[in-house]
């Protein structure tokens, strides 16, 4: 819900320090896979209770994973550079929970699996509304230039971020914010399938829709 706004507000430093990156020869796909190895050795601190470690790590991810974007708009999108950010940060996501469960299986194992469970619904209706968006030429800015059509929810990357900081600051309520924010991504996987229902072929679209098609297909 807010990763449009973050995007905006941090854009301009980021795309600043992209320009650097860039002239120093150093890829998008690089600062990707470089963010996915940060994002698995949260698994470590984790584990081992080390929050502070493990804090550290996850805005280490964070940042590499805004720099790799900006260092793509600059030097040209790909398909492929889209493919590998998007499943960065399905591991990522994954990787911090179980982490969480890790650390205290007891306390934590049944929470982290119904959060697992949930982020399923939420990254299938994202990734099955993108793959049909393409396929019907739809459009939309509302996060930014994206390789892929970007729907957005009730939570999304920051809501995300904002939970694991949450559960690193207070480790001892990752139950209830993995059962909370887990609900909150069924929240969300409901209303993309209701924006499913109705933006694509067999639906009604609702008046006034904001989602773009184009007249011709794209070669």
């Amino acid at each position: 819900m807010l990763d449009g706004a973050v995007k905006r507000l941090f854009d301009p430093l980021f795309n600043g320090i992209a320009r650097y990156l860039a002239r120093a020869g150093i890829s998008a796909n690089f600062i990707t896979l470089t963010a996915v190895a940060v994002g698995l050795a949260v698994l470590i601190p984790l584990a081992m209770q080390n929050y502070l470690m493990a804090l550290a790590l996850i805005a280490v991810n964070r940042v590499l994973d805004a720099l790799d974007g900006a260092v793509a708009r600059r030097n040209g999108i790909t398909d492929l550079g889209g493919f590998f950010d998007v499943v960065a940060d399905f591991i990522f996501f994954g990787a911090v929970v179980l982490g969480f469960a890790l650390a205290e299986p007891e306390a934590n194992a049944l929470a982290a699996s119904w959060l697992l469970f949930a982020f399923m619904g939420a990254e299938a209706s994202f990734l099955a509304y993108a793959a049909l968006a393409e396929k019907h030429h739809f459009h939309s800015e509302s996060h930014g230039q994206k390789s892929i059509f970007f729907l957005g929810g009730l939570v999304e990357g920051v809501e995300t971020i904002a939970a694991f900081v949450l559960a690193c600051i207070f480790p001892q309520w990752f139950p209830w914010i993995a059962v909370i924010f887990g609900v909150l991504c069924w929240m969300t996987t409901g209303a993309r399938i209701m924006v499913a229902i109705f933006t694509l072929p067999g639906g009604t679209p609702p008046p006034g829709a904001e989602i773009e098609q184009d007249e011709e297909p794209i070669a």
